[in-house]
């Protein structure tokens, strides 16, 4: 691969990876949202506790759930991007072992064409 497209397709992919935390965390957020009134509400009275024991407050509770979210989205980008590169990497190698495949070939139609040749110049020369 061209070190010009390989670098235009790690900047899409970037990108892409930037905007999808973004809007995956934005949409978990609409979800809380969309569940409704009750929902949220239960949301606010279900405890979560930090690391002390000490419950925290709605804005508190709000961040850890959209710090979860985003590493969520972060794990599953992270996954989704490595299979893709694991898959153009394997193309790549297919690539390569069909033209050293070519190579072997047309080594092997040359040393018979060299063959030929010295046949007719001893042939000639006799």
């Amino acid at each position: 691969m061209k070190a010009k497209t390989f670098l235009e397709l790690m900047t899409l992919s970037t990108n892409l990876y930037v905007l999808s935390q973004d809007e995956q965390m934005m949409s978990k957020l609409k979800s809380f949202l969309e569940k409704g009134k009750d929902k949220v509400n239960e949301f606010v009275a279900e405890p979560v506790l930090d690391e002390e024991g000490n419950e925290l407050e709605f804005i508190d509770k709000l961040l850890k759930k959209a710090h979860e979210a985003r590493e969520e989205m972060n794990q599953k980008v992270e996954e989704t991007v490595a299979a893709l590169y694991q898959k153009m990497n394997i193309a790549h190698v297919e690539q390569i072992n069909e033209l050293n495949l070519r190579i072997e070939d047309l080594n092997k139609q040359l040393a018979l064409a060299e063959a030929r040749i010295n046949h007719l110049e001893k042939k000639i020369s006799e």
